[in-house]
């Protein structure tokens, strides 16, 4: 049985990732829509290598009989279709921040928590966390699990593609334009993204933190467990896909780093490459284009009880957003709505 699919935002980054994904994975599909807004209407969006989807306008489109929507337009835009969809008896996938929180719209990774998809009628909505946290509680689950976890403080190295597509021309036209002796002009981020890091992603709060570091810490809590802790600096960095992070974490228990190895080896999802010599861990540039969550640089922290380093890398279009999206159709459709 195949089923009906939309893809809203079709025309972004995160949307032609699901659609390929989509594609790759072999989705059971008897149709898949592309909806983005008016002004993409009637462009065009691959489906594989032989198929290209006519882009339809989401204002205008009529979510019945879909079966499910993968959503990813601005959280504006989310606000007000997402609801739509569901109302119309579409299961709506949303990888916006709108729903994130909402105590009656599930938070899923499917690899650590897949039993929430089962509150999914409450709403018919099912939310897609920030793609920071999926590859963080991907790999903190399995150690959650051997010795529970009690804080973790994360630095994060994020790419420029989490902003969009404009966030990556942004990148090329400043890198460009430096060496053409051109003055560089921040328009998608706050100051010069070419040759620069910059510490703040989203907006700031009243507490000092920004939006983005406070999602990490509360989605965190709802997908793993809400007794962690956890303390996170977002940085953009000039890289154009794959989000690094640096992970400190200390646990309420005694923990041995082979016994961590194991257990995130053991891990669906994850990939541990972490050798003790030149080259031997992944950076962003080499996790782009793969499905999994890497974690190297593991060693314990001398200056805790039980303490834990790691270093976690994932290309943060595809298992940060798309993949991630894609695999809870999957899971909803083996378990739920066969």
């Amino acid at each position: 049985m195949g089923y009906r699919l939309a893809v809203v935002g079709a025309t972004g980054a995160v949307g032609r990732e699901i659609i390929s994904t989509l594609h790759d994975r072999e989705f059971p599909v008897d149709d898949v829509v592309a909806l983005a807004s008016e002004r993409s209407a009637g462009a065009q969006v691959s489906f594989g290598e032989d198929d290209t989807l006519d882009v339809q306008d989401l204002s205008r489109f009529d979510f019945k009989g879909i079966d499910m929507v993968l959503s990813s337009p601005g959280a504006k835009v989310s606000a007000e279709h997402s609801p739509r969809a569901a109302k119309a008896g579409a299961v709506v996938i949303d990888n916006t921040s709108q729903f994130r929180m909402d105590p009656e719209v599930p938070l899923v990774v499917p690899e650590v928590n897949p039993d929430a998809l089962a509150d999914y009628p409450r709403r018919n909505i099912v939310a897609n966390p920030n793609c920071s946290t999926i590859q963080m509680v991907v790999a903190l689950k399995p150690l959650h699990e051997l010795a529970r976890i009690r804080r973790v403080v994360v630095s994060t190295y994020q790419s420029t593609s989490g902003a969009g597509k404009d966030g990556m021309d942004e990148l090329f036209n400043q890198t460009r334009g430096i060496y053409a002796n051109q003055p560089p002009e921040p328009n998608k981020f706050q100051k010069q993204i070419a040759f620069n890091v910059i510490p703040q992603i989203d907006a700031f709060m009243e507490d000092g933190a920004t939006k983005e570091e406070w999602k990490m810490a509360v989605e965190t809590k709802k997908i793993l467990d809400p007794a962690i802790k956890v303390t996170a600096t977002c940085v953009r960095v000039p890289v154009f896909i794959g989000h690094a992070e640096a992970v400190n974490v200390e646990f309420e228990n005694p923990i041995e780093e082979e016994q961590a190895r194991e257990a995130l080896r053991a891990q669906p999802g994850i990939s541990v490459i972490d050798y003790r010599v030149e080259e031997g861990y992944v950076t962003p540039q080499e996790c782009a284009g793969e499905d999994m969550v890497y974690v190297s640089r593991l060693r314990v922290d001398p200056t805790l009880d039980n303490g834990l380093n790691l270093w976690i890398v994932a290309d943060n279009l595809r298992k940060g957003a798309a993949l991630n999206a894609v695999q809870i159709a999957e899971k909803l459709a083996s378990d739920y709505l066969n």
